[in-house]
């Protein structure tokens, strides 16, 4: 089996992130079986389970970077990818190479097709297939530790098959509302579903409404929660278009640190990053504050708050919701000088369109809507009339290359041009770029 076959056989399988929401039937069980058949790969390296609406990606990525730093062998599983799906398997920053993925599947298929044989719990998906595959390779490699991203939710996420010392719960906000629940009390009680008794929990700041949650799945499971925010602050000291300089105080230490991704909000994971490391710590893990400081400067995560160009300014970031569009708005304004500001947009059919619209009016009056190439992107029409209600008429492009060539092609050089509404946007603006040199 070539990379090419590997890949088929993996997206044959039912693919929630390319079907309506509504449709996903959860049930641990199936890669429980599965991960039975290979041997429990999951159980092999000491592990750390993030979920949350936003940042979980950032959190995760920033966490593996100082145990890598740290000297430790450390595996990293997320998603969604932006232009591979090795992207998602990690070891020391190094994608799981192409060899290496399609011996793997290989070897996972007969038990594959065992399971689905079984046919008592479903067919199994190919979120699961990719967290099994994820496990088996982190296990045959010797990971120490493996950094785990929850995919959606928590409670009943493939993910949600290890025990974890570390559980961390990042900004938690309205997001697939249809499967999590109308209430942040409601989603944050499937992002909680994670925590599991001899964890300790680390959380991001939260609404009260979902702290509460938190507070109280914490008391019931005779488990530690650590509170960013309270326990562990940060004050960002200086910035530029590049990065920026902070200082985060600890449970342990007092830390000055340099970011290269930018955003508020990109502190705050940082922070989250600090905690977390810091109670591994606390549970015998090595780690030098010289090494939290190495880890948090040489962090790589890209689609979030990227330059892709300078002039005119071209940014591409991967806000989905209508609170990570608003501190998108924030950061633009923050963190850059500019004349006028012009907006690629596009979105999935399960997102508050209408919530996100309202953020995003306040900075752009020139917007070029468009849908990504992905199942569930919704039709440029509909989001016409969102911006049309609030007295701006957007120009409508059939794919994203061309929204970028429009908007290109408006923009001065003092202008700055910023894709966003879904990571699958922000793919595309990225490969468009790519491939214009």
């Amino acid at each position: 089996m070539d990379y090419q076959a590997a890949l088929d056989y993996i997206l044959s399988f039912v693919d929630y992130e390319r079907m309506p929401r509504s449709a996903l039937v959860f049930d641990l069980g199936r890669i429980e079986m599965l991960l039975g058949r290979l041997g429990d790969p999951h159980q092999a390296a000491r592990s750390i389970h993030i979920a949350g609406t936003k940042g979980k990606g950032s959190t995760a990525a920033m966490t593996s970077s100082i145990l890598v730093q740290a000297g430790y062998r450390t595996g990293l599983y997320t998603s969604p990818h932006l232009l591979s799906i090795r992207e998602r398997i990690q070891i020391n920053g190094n994608h799981i190479a192409e060899g290496e993925f399609a011996r793997l599947v290989e070897m996972m298929q007969p038990e594959v097709e065992a399971v689905n044989r079984a046919g008592s719990l479903g067919e199994l998906t190919t979120f699961e297939l990719l967290t099994a595959l994820a496990f088996l390779y982190f296990k045959e490699k010797g990971v120490d530790y493996q950094v785990l991203e929850a995919g959606l939710g928590g409670r009943l996420d493939a993910t949600n098959v290890i025990k974890p010392e570390v559980c961390v719960i990042t900004s938690i906000s309205f997001d697939h509302v249809d499967v999590l629940g109308e209430s942040l009390a409601q989603i944050a009680t499937e992002k909680a579903g994670i925590i599991k008794p001899g964890s300790t929990v680390v959380s991001s700041p939260q609404s009260p409404e979902a702290m509460a949650v938190l507070e109280r799945v914490c008391r019931e499971r005779g488990v530690r929660l650590v509170r960013v925010g309270d326990d562990v602050t940060w004050r960002r000291k200086a910035f530029t278009p590049e990065g920026q300089s902070f200082q985060v105080v600890g449970m342990k230490s007092e830390y000055n640190l340099t970011l290269p991704l930018i955003g508020e909000h990109q502190l705050e994971n940082a922070a989250t990053a600090v905690a977390t490391v810091e109670v591994l710590a606390e549970r015998g893990a090595k780690i030098l504050p010289e090494s939290i400081v190495r880890g948090l400067a040489r962090v790589q995560w890209p689609g979030r708050l990227q330059i892709l160009r300078r002039r005119p300014w071209v940014i591409a970031d991967g806000a989905h919701n209508a609170d990570s569009a608003r501190r998108l708005v924030q950061a633009l304004g923050q963190y850059f000088a500019f004349e006028r500001a012009l907006l690629i947009f596009g979105v999935s059919s399960d997102k508050n369109i209408a919530g996100m619209v309202d953020e995003l009016v306040s900075l752009f009056e020139t917007v070029m809507v468009t849908r990504s190439r992905h199942p569930r992107a919704v039709a440029p029409e509909r989001l016409v009339s969102e911006f049309a209600k609030r007295g701006i008429t957007p120009e409508v492009a059939e794919d994203v290359a061309s929204a970028l060539e429009m908007a290109l092609a408006r923009a001065r050089a003092t202008d700055l041009i910023c894709a966003t509404g879904s990571l699958f946007i922000v793919a595309e603006v990225m490969e468009h770029m790519l491939g214009r040199g």
